[in-house]
């Protein structure tokens, strides 16, 4: 399960949503020590390259109060336990995908802004500085936090690609708006270099803008497709693996439209589901690949096994 990014060998690797403020790679307990877990996993889908990147992971307390709005304390345990994960907590993961089209390397979303992306993409063999578009599917703090190093472009050489809805409500924000703030900091010094799409909209060729509006104003998901072959990154459209998927109507805290954000998760997920399209998902468990089943008047997210090694 390895991409070999042969343009790229010289070039080669030498703030989120209310969450806890220091996410750090998941560790696995070793024999007498702990060693870090992965944090890149690469394969093809056609003639692309895809390699997703862990940013970080971290737990997070009242579980139902982020993803069960709507749903009783009972109901909530139920499907918890049916699926073996603890109803009072989370784990978080962020998880940013890089594409290589074979003639240009594109980043979608960039992180905590913690130092975690550049991390994941040196042990991908990839410099900061051989991306050549990086793609902001949203503008929460965890996807745009890594724009920045220390007031300077983290992708030097990069051109950019964002929503025009998603950036002109927050660009238009009140100062004191704490994602409206970052978005000044992180995304406006870089507008000139920046291509601003609409639903339909192509990155490069083969990666398609879609819109998935209702967890931000202008969050959109997108589409790849290389020699018949296709798979969706969906950013936040669904942001827990097992609730989420389960009862797409459940409330999300982070969703700011919640009535909107249910209906682009059934829409969207329905999609994937009836077509067999497999999906990313930046907060789904690492390496975040996977496949959507229908289930009951929900959805269950089946992990990638081996479907995609070669």
């Amino acid at each position: 399960m390895t991409i070999k990014f042969t343009r790229r060998t010289a070039l080669a690797g030498a703030a989120a949503l209310p969450l806890a403020a220091a996410a750090k790679p998941v560790l696995a307990a070793g024999h007498g020590g702990n060693a870090a877990a992965p944090v890149a996993r690469s394969f093809k889908l056609g003639g692309f390259g895809i390699t997703t990147l862990l940013d970080g992971s971290l737990p997070r307390d009242d579980a139902k109060g982020i993803f069960g709005g709507g749903a009783s304390d009972e109901e909530f345990a139920r499907v918890s336990a049916e699926n073996f994960i603890p109803a009072d907590m989370a784990q978080f993961f962020f998880t940013p995908t890089l594409v290589d089209t074979g003639s240009e390397l594109v980043l979608f979303d960039t992180g905590l802004g913690q130092g975690g992306i550049v991390t994941a993409l040196e042990a991908a063999g990839v410099s900061p500085d051989a991306i050549d578009v990086v793609v902001v599917t949203h503008m929460h703090p965890d996807h745009i936090g890594g724009m920045m190093t220390d007031g300077a472009p983290t992708f030097a050489n990069a051109r950019y690609v964002t929503g025009t809805t998603e950036y002109d409500f927050w660009s238009r924000a009140e100062a004191g708006n704490r994602v409206g703030d970052l978005v000044k900091s992180n995304v406006t010094p870089l507008v000139e270099k920046m291509t601003f799409l609409e639903p339909g909209g192509s990155v490069v060729s083969g990666v398609t803008a879609i819109d998935a509006s209702g967890h931000t104003p202008g969050h959109m998901v997108y589409m790849l497709e290389s020699e018949g072959q296709k798979l969706m990154l969906t950013a936040d459209l669904a942001n827990h693996y097992v609730w989420s998927f389960a009862h797409p109507e459940w409330e999300v805290r982070f969703d700011m439209d919640k009535a909107q954000a249910t209906a682009s998760r059934r829409n969207i997920l329905g999609m994937l589901a009836a077509d067999r399209v497999p999906m990313i998902g930046y907060h789904m468990p690492f390496p975040a690949v996977g496949y959507v089943e229908t289930r009951g008047n929900g959805f269950r997210f089946v992990p990638v096994s081996y479907q995609m090694m070669g």
